[in-house]
């Protein structure tokens, strides 16, 4: 059983934040060495986020076509949200409206992929990609049926 996913951001407090809106809640607060820390609960699964001082650009995982290395998280909507469409459009309005009225915190969504449909093996699923406030990729997937 995977314990957690860390991601190192370079702004803890806009990262939780960010975070929240996806449904994510701080379970844990701590410092890690000589930088803050927190585990987040939420969508099925534990993120850990740890602040890096003087922190540099990240890689662009998505665009990049000769990047290596983790690429992004996934996370399965299926039993949350109707349509994939519908909760990313109500995501982004609720960042929209987050954003103008606290734009040192949150800034709106960055939509990497609009939804769309994908054949993984036996399955059709509807697939969409956001970036969290430090431009990594987050996948979200619903299965939408099994294909024959």
């Amino acid at each position: 059983m995977m314990h957690h996913a860390s991601i190192r951001t370079a702004n803890i407090h806009r990262a939780i934040a960010f975070y929240e809106h996806l449904g994510f809640a701080v379970q844990e607060r701590f410092t890690t060495g000589y930088t803050l820390a927190c585990w987040m609960t939420g969508l099925g699964g534990r993120i850990e986020l740890i602040q890096i001082p003087e922190p540099k650009p990240a890689p662009d995982a998505f665009n990049d076509e000769h990047y290596v290395g983790y690429y992004h998280l996934s996370f399965d909507l299926t039993d949350l949200a109707a349509d994939l469409s519908t909760w990313l459009t109500d995501l982004q309005d609720k960042m929209a409206i987050a954003s103008a009225t606290n734009p040192e915190l949150i800034q709106p969504l960055k939509i990497l992929l609009e939804p769309e449909q994908q054949i993984i093996g036996e399955s059709v699923y509807e697939v969409a990609f956001v970036a969290d406030i430090d431009g990594l990729p987050l996948e979200f997937i619903r299965v939408l049926n099994q294909h024959s």
